[in-house]
């Protein structure tokens, strides 16, 4: 009876100040730093990214070492091949109500994934303009507008890309600079391959052709969802250009390489003249990793090339949203930035504005050697992404045409 008489009053007094302590829902996309630093700490953030390169693998090993000695925060990387499938099964649970306890706290996206999360209200908040290192971001349409999408603070950027292509100058010195010298490159016996659609790099390539090869009558209709636009006229001349393309591909229309690294590797094994990728220091990465022999240059169209962001958002449903915020900021760091973006590491061209960063952060950029091979991002004119809903109507048409 007497612990009774003492523990009722105990827990009275108690109540009070037990609704003062910070609770997993207490952190909101715009609280205040110091409030998420404090809850993150001791949080296990589960990053669903791309798992297909040992580069970036290993930069997401450091980034949990860092994390785990600054903010006590755990980074795992669960590696996954293609994020949409990620987003279908987040709508999955959407629709069955499962709004507490995701098992996804932090994902890399952009383009049409993004466009759904966003459409289907899947994302936690507008959490990245509150990231503190926010601030040291540069100012860019492709940073503001994700495929022609608002981005509206949903996501947070991480890393730049440009579509380029790479070449052995040795053996082909004057490289092909428009879709139109490309196809009369290919039909005099030079040689191509693309990544069959819908792998990214492949994807990637009819945006690039169809942006040259639109008539000025359509060419806006790039940047407006694509269900509203009269579809067979805005690409009949990606298809009579792909049709005369195609017998003159190695594979000949048949066979395809799977991604834009295979076309690289298909470069080194002299199969090819000319290899695709979506980052303008993956030749210098390559060279230093001996996949590339060092008379490869990296080269862009002179009507300019397609370029974007890439970003990570957090779900609306996360476990951990106070240690993915601090994740998304520590990949925003200048540390995290200048790693990233040397190509011993990854090679991956930064989202910060170099010239804003005091002389110490400068200094980290101002240091990274991409050598002759590669090209900084924004050579020549950087062409802006068509609307995001254009990449799945572009793979069904391609795959209805030349899939069989």
């Amino acid at each position: 009876m007497r612990v009774r008489s003492i523990t009722r009053p105990l827990i009275a007094a108690l109540l009070p100040l037990l609704s003062l302590v910070p609770t997993a829902q207490a952190v909101e996309p715009d609280s205040p730093w110091p409030q998420v630093v404090e809850q993150a700490r001791g949080q296990t953030v589960w990053f669903n990214a791309w798992g297909g390169s040992d580069r970036i693998n290993a930069y997401l090993e450091w980034a949990n070492e860092e994390l785990q000695r600054e903010y006590g925060v755990t980074l795992e990387h669960v590696k996954v091949g293609d994020i949409a499938e990620i987003v279908s099964q987040l709508a999955a649970a959407r629709a069955a109500g499962q709004d507490e306890g995701g098992r996804v706290d932090l994902m890399w996206v952009n383009g049409e994934n993004f466009a759904a999360m966003k459409r289907d209200g899947m994302i936690w908040g507008n959490f990245a303009d509150a990231l503190p290192n926010a601030d040291l971001v540069r100012e860019s349409p492709s940073i503001l507008f994700d495929f022609s999408v608002p981005v509206d603070g949903l996501e947070s950027p991480w890393g730049g890309a440009q579509l380029v292509f790479i070449h052995d100058a040795d053996a082909l010195p004057e490289p092909p600079r428009s879709a139109e010298q490309l196809l009369s490159f290919v039909q005099d016996e030079g040689r191509f391959a693309y990544p069959a659609p819908p792998a990214f790099h492949g994807t990637t390539f009819l945006k690039q052709l169809l942006s040259e090869l639109v008539d000025e009558q359509h060419a806006e209709a790039l940047s407006l969802p694509a269900e509203a636009a009269d579809i067979e006229a805005v690409t009949a001349p990606l298809w009579d250009y792909l049709d005369a393309l195609h017998p003159h591909l190695r594979g000949e229309g048949r066979s395809w390489p799977t991604s834009g690294e295979a076309t690289r590797q298909l470069l080194d094994d002299g199969e090819v003249d000319i290899a695709l990728s979506f980052n303008p220091n993956e030749a210098s990465a390559a060279v230093r990793d001996a996949q590339l022999p060092e008379s490869v240059r990296t080269y862009v169209f002179d009507g300019g090339t397609i370029g974007n962001t890439h970003f990570v958002t957090i779900p609306w449903n996360a476990n951990a949203p106070a240690g993915a915020q601090v994740v998304a900021n520590f990949l925003l760091s200048p540390a995290a930035q200048a790693r990233k973006a040397d190509p011993t590491f990854w090679g991956d061209p930064t989202v910060l504005d170099i010239e804003s960063l005091d002389q110490t952060d400068r200094a980290l950029f101002e240091a990274i050697d991409n050598g002759p091979w590669s090209l900084p991002i924004g050579s020549g004119e950087v062409l802006p992404e068509p609307h995001a809903s254009w990449a799945a109507a572009l793979e069904q048409a391609w795959l209805t045409r030349y899939g069989s």
